[in-house]
């Protein structure tokens, strides 16, 4: 069974007691497994067939339904409020799980953080979330290093884009949302340091009338070149096709939506991770409360190159992506600036995929053309 790694642990936690520290397997948990049988339960914010987030998490669970002597129980559509909690409680008290997986960003602070205390027996797993000291010791959370994904979406975007504008259509400007978009602008500048990246927020995870808007703005603005990190890319995607503009997906694979103009994709890769969790559970081990990983762990994936891409594209990509693939990859290093002329990196100084801080990003780096505010 491969290895989970908590790859962040040593700076996150900063001690070597919170180090070695992971939460002790819940008793309802060590209950199932006497039982021969452990029900997991699955939340999702969206519908499981977006062509993005919540899809990426659904094809997870699919992966855990094939795994002997576990149930595993859905819900989609869930806001980011009171709700999830009726929904974790509903699996929990009616269903039997013991083992949840509430996915979408908001759920964690307050609801699962309110809700893990209530039922000790449960091991609550969050996705993105920051688990910190002080948090339910029977909660965790986890999130991949995405933000490589989108580094070699930007080396390809940065091969193709004829204009040398390329465009981001963003949800919120949260700190993984900003290193996926800083991201994509250093891996076209890897091929052009003249290349510009607009970016534009809609305020909003699921909001296909302003993902259609915003996109059809940068394709105005001379952006040939888009990819986003909205829930579900389909609009996003389809729209840009409309443009003739070539796409870099997110989250799950949409070049069946735009065959001849999807370049490739950052996609995440759930069935590996959840269940590698499961399998852990099952053994008798225990998960980490804060675990994280990259290309090389199998947390995230790329689409296959798309038919336009050139040779030249491709044997950079492939480049780029071996070296990610074997630890340590950054792409925010120095010299390097913020769009706003604030220094974030001087000569030398590197961010490598692993480093906390870049968890707490609230900053965009020159090149990029917009604002978090």
């Amino acid at each position: 069974m491969t290895k989970i790694k908590a790859f962040s642990r040593r700076r996150f936690l900063q001690t070597s007691a919170a180090l070695a520290a992971t939460s002790a397997m819940p008793l309802g948990l060590r209950q199932a497994m006497a039982a021969g049988s452990l029900t997991v339960g699955f939340v999702y914010v969206g519908p499981k067939d977006d062509y993005g987030y919540n899809q990426a998490h659904a094809e997870g669970a699919a992966a855990v339904k094939e795994l002997e002597g576990v149930t595993v129980v859905e819900e989609e559509n869930v806001p980011e409020s009171v709700d999830v909690i009726n929904t974790m409680e509903s699996m929990i008290n009616f269903d039997g799980a013991s083992f949840l997986f509430p996915t979408s960003f908001g759920y964690y602070d307050p609801y699962v953080k309110e809700t893990a205390p209530k039922y000790p027996d449960v091991r609550f797993e969050h996705c993105g979330g920051l688990w910190t000291e002080g948090d339910p010791a029977n909660a965790g959370s986890y999130f991949g290093y995405i933000g490589m994904g989108q580094y070699l979406n930007g080396v390809v975007a940065g091969h193709m884009s004829k204009s040398k504008k390329i465009g981001f259509v963003a949800a919120k400007p949260i700190p993984q949302v900003l290193n996926n978009i800083n991201s994509f602008l250093l891996g076209a500048r890897a091929v052009d340091p003249n290349i510009t990246c607009q970016v534009i927020f809609t305020g909003a995870w699921s909001s296909p009338v302003k993902e259609a808007e915003a996109t059809n703005a940068l394709a105005d603005q001379g952006a040939d070149v888009i990819t986003c990190h909205v829930d579900g890319p389909k609009v996003v995607v389809e729209t840009a096709a409309s443009r003739d503009c070539y796409i870099c997906g997110y989250h799950a694979d949409q070049s069946p939506l735009a065959p001849e103009l999807y370049l490739t994709g950052a996609e995440w890769n759930w069935a590996h991770v959840y269940t590698e969790f499961v399998k852990t559970v099952l053994a008798g081990g225990e998960i980490p409360n804060f675990v994280r990983g990259g290309l090389a762990d199998g947390f995230i994936k790329m689409s296959p190159l798309g038919p336009a891409v050139t040779d030249a594209a491709a044997k950079q990509f492939n480049a780029v992506r071996d070296e990610i693939m074997l630890g340590g990859f950054a792409a925010i290093k120095g010299p390097l600036k913020d769009n706003k002329g604030n220094v974030i990196a001087t000569a030398g100084q590197s961010f490598p995929e692993t480093d906390i801080a870049l968890e707490s990003m609230d900053y965009l780096v020159e090149g990029v053309i917009g604002s978090t505010n």
